[in-house]
């Protein structure tokens, strides 16, 4: 498979942290972003894209936290609460 996957990693407070379970079809950057704009994952702490047949793994927490708010900026909404700490973390980088 010769494409770009990206994996979220949730923060479950005490149960700690985990990357999320996802169907392949829900792996790709606007599933990824949809998803997290409709708040499927609870406190999102990085995510990661990667791409196995060209052997390959970046942290692209930033470029998606940019992505989530200009997205929600274009809609006209406010970004989920859920997507704070993301977004927060980012900026400060």
């Amino acid at each position: 498979m010769d494409q770009d996957v990206y994996l979220v990693l949730d923060d479950f407070g005490a149960m700690g942290c985990a990357w999320r379970e996802t169907n392949v079809e829900d792996t790709g950057l606007e599933a990824v972003i949809e998803d997290l704009l409709e708040g499927q994952y609870s406190n999102p702490v990085r995510i990661i894209r990667f791409n196995l047949a060209e052997g390959w793994v970046r942290d692209v927490s930033e470029e998606i936290a940019q992505k989530l708010s200009q997205r929600c900026a274009d809609r006209g909404g406010e970004l989920p609460y859920s997507l704070h700490q993301l977004v927060e973390q980012a900026a400060r980088r």
